[in-house]
């Protein structure tokens, strides 16, 4: 029960979640599923909760490009802007379904979506040798725009998505996929959390609170991910996902 519970451990609850999230962001995705449960824990409506979480791991996002500039630094400028804006459009098509279709009827897609780029990552390493990552190149920007609009509407499993999207489409190094990640859902929060404040769907107190310690976590959560062995990031990143798919199944 809630009120079991006193305040000040709620507010614990919520900052543990949020820095929490900031890590898993940063090296694997998923956070917003920590941080969301803990602002239904905490009493906040499901609806604002998601709106809250959203913004809550939005910042995390940007101490997670911060650790990663070495790695934006050696990609063309031309290629980081025009990713950069289409993240940006497709979080706010996003946001907008969010904020005008009821959220049962994508609800129903979520974990049939988390498992399958979680198979997609899985498999990106092998169909990028068996390839070459020449004729997927041709998707990276209609899937970066889908990916974007579904980061804008519900912001579980978005890392993970991306990371599929970029290993699929050729890219091989994956402190470089986890740079992109980073940047793309950082623009992508952003413009989306602005129209959900618009929106008046977010609880201020908790967002302030959850959004300085998930950039604290999303920091370090980079520096981890550069000195981990690159598989060991990659298996952490399929665990999410399955994790995540299978409970986005048994709440379906």
């Amino acid at each position: 029960m809630i009120g079991a519970w006193p305040n000040e451990a709620l507010w614990l609850l919520t900052g543990a979640a949020a820095f929490a999230a900031g890590v898993l962001n940063a090296i694997a995705g998923g956070g917003s599923f920590l941080t969301f449960p803990a602002l239904v824990f905490a009493g906040v409506p499901p609806l604002a909760a998601n709106a809250t979480s959203a913004m809550a791991v939005s910042p995390g996002y940007l101490g997670s490009v911060l650790g990663f500039r070495s790695e934006l630094r050696t990609l063309p400028r031309a290629l980081l802007q025009r990713e950069v804006l289409i993240a940006a459009v497709g979080g706010l098509i996003g946001a907008g379904l969010l904020l005008i279709t009821p959220d049962r009827v994508f609800a129903g897609l979520v974990p049939w979506l988390l498992l399958l780029a979680t198979a997609l990552f899985a498999a990106g390493p092998w169909l990028a040798k068996r390839h070459g990552g020449q004729g997927q190149a041709a998707w990276r920007l209609p899937g970066l725009m889908a990916v974007s609009i579904y980061g804008g509407y519900f912001n579980g499993g978005l890392g993970i998505l991306l990371m599929a999207l970029y290993t699929l489409t050729g890219e091989s190094r994956l402190n470089t996929v986890n740079a992109l990640k980073n940047l793309n859902s950082f623009v992508l929060s952003l413009l989306s959390v602005a129209a959900f404040a618009v929106a008046g769907a977010i609880v201020w107190p908790q967002a302030l609170w959850m959004m300085a310690l998930a950039t604290v976590g999303g920091w370090v959560g980079a520096r981890w991910a550069k000195r981990l062995p690159a598989r060991w990031v990659r298996g952490l990143v399929i665990g999410t996902g399955l994790v995540m798919s299978s409970v986005f199944f048994y709440r379906a």
